[in-house]
């Protein structure tokens, strides 16, 4: 199957799947990781896939997807356990691979990791960890203007701004903060040099 029919049976799936806002969400996030891959010489048809499916398990309740994990080996964390947002990324990559045959192990990664970040992430984990918080529906920040120009001139420091603002949204609004994406935001403030820290 060409890359663009696999596209758009993913499309597809999704828009009968997912809720419309959602849907709308994950059309956004394909579309903006396609931006960011042409614009950072990624390979697109890989960017729109793993935007297309990064919510693929939103359709899913917490208890479906508590038990999806315990029944393929899947593991919790505590934080997960406590933090309902969070799981639907690793068990959006499980459905990725058994339900919509994606083998490419990087769009899995990109799937798993797009809510938290992780110190040394490739750069398609890094467009879509991104593209999910700019895509042009998403008014998380204030700032949205300057992150979105920030992440288009430069990955790196527009992901070390997009890190900052994130953990003082999520501070300011009294939500328990995953360590992955506080050791995240450590790694690549280092990495930058201290810019946007």
């Amino acid at each position: 199957m060409k890359a663009e029919d696999s596209i758009r049976r993913y499309r597809n799936a999704m828009e009968k799947e997912l809720k419309p806002d959602r849907f709308e969400h994950s059309l956004g996030v394909a579309y903006t990781s396609a931006a960011l891959a042409m614009r950072y010489d990624a390979d697109v048809a890989r960017a729109l896939t793993a935007g297309m499916l990064h919510d693929c398990a939103k359709c899913l309740d917490h208890e479906e997807q508590l038990r999806i994990c315990r029944k393929n080996n899947l593991p919790v964390t505590e934080f997960e356990l406590r933090n309902k947002k969070l799981l639907h990324a690793k068990v959006g990559a499980f459905l990725a691979e058994h339900s919509y045959d994606i083998t490419d192990a990087e769009i899995l990664s990109a799937i798993t990791w797009h809510t938290t970040g992780h110190p040394g992430m490739t750069k398609l984990e890094k467009i879509v960890f991104l593209a999910d918080i700019i895509e042009p529906n998403r008014k998380m920040f204030p700032e949205m203007t300057e992150i979105r120009k920030a992440i288009f001139e430069d990955l790196d420091g527009g992901l070390c701004l997009t890190l900052k603002y994130l953990l003082e949204y999520l501070k300011r609004d009294g939500e328990e903060i995953d360590p992955m994406t506080e050791d995240t935001w450590r790694y690549y403030t280092a990495q930058n040099g201290g810019n946007h820290g």
